[in-house]
């Protein structure tokens, strides 16, 4: 889960908590077979009025997580904006794959023109954005299957996170010199020493 989790903070308005929160509600995301089953699951596909040949849709469902449709709003709200990597944005992505952040950026480009043409046909923000929220959830079913079946390969590694400033990684030493507890020897016998080093090499 932790490399699906780091995968799907490539897309733009999905932090760390909004990409637990869709792991946590939704599980493997593989298996979905199609990303419209993972939109039905959210709630987030229009509701249908049908009778004889005539169709006619509504509202979304609501039938879902709600949970997971509030917090895919709030991230399609960044979408409004012109198509951009700031400095979180680039922070996050590294270490992850080519094919991640090419599926985050074409998601980028895919979700401003579709939440300005919706506005300039007479929707609402409110349902821009919520029509804009469902799309991303196709673009999370995608770079989520990617990760998890990356992730199962062997010889495939996590990203690492670079340090943080500093703070260094220090090797370990075997040359550290333990003392034995007192309450673990016997009365007026010596104090006695064990060293890492002994102890592997005991094992």
């Amino acid at each position: 889960m932790r490399a699906v989790i780091e995968a799907l903070q490539a897309l733009r308005g999905v932090a760390r908590l909004t990409a637990v929160t869709v792991v946590a509600e939704v599980g493997t995301l593989s298996r979905f077979p199609h990303p419209r089953q993972l939109m039905g699951y959210s709630g987030m596909v229009s509701s249908e009025f049908s009778s004889g040949g005539r169709v006619r849709r509504g509202s979304i469902t609501k039938s879902g997580n709600a949970h997971l449709r509030r917090v895919l709003v709030e991230a399609a709200w960044s979408y409004c904006h012109r198509p951009a990597i700031g400095y979180g944005l680039r922070k996050r992505q590294v270490g992850l794959a080519e094919e991640v952040k090419a599926m985050a950026w074409r998601a980028q480009h895919r979700h401003h023109r579709r939440y300005f043409r919706l506005v300039a046909k007479g929707k609402s923000a409110q349902q821009s954005a919520t029509a804009v929220a469902r799309e991303l959830l196709g673009f999370i079913w995608a770079i989520g299957v990617h990760a998890e079946r990356d992730s199962t390969m062997p010889g495939r590694a996590l990203p690492v996170q670079p340090a943080a400033a500093g703070h260094s990684e220090r090797p370990l030493r075997h040359d550290l010199v333990i003392p034995l507890s007192t309450t673990q020897r016997p009365h007026n016998q010596k104090v006695r020493s064990i060293s890492i080093s002994e102890g592997i090499g005991r094992a």
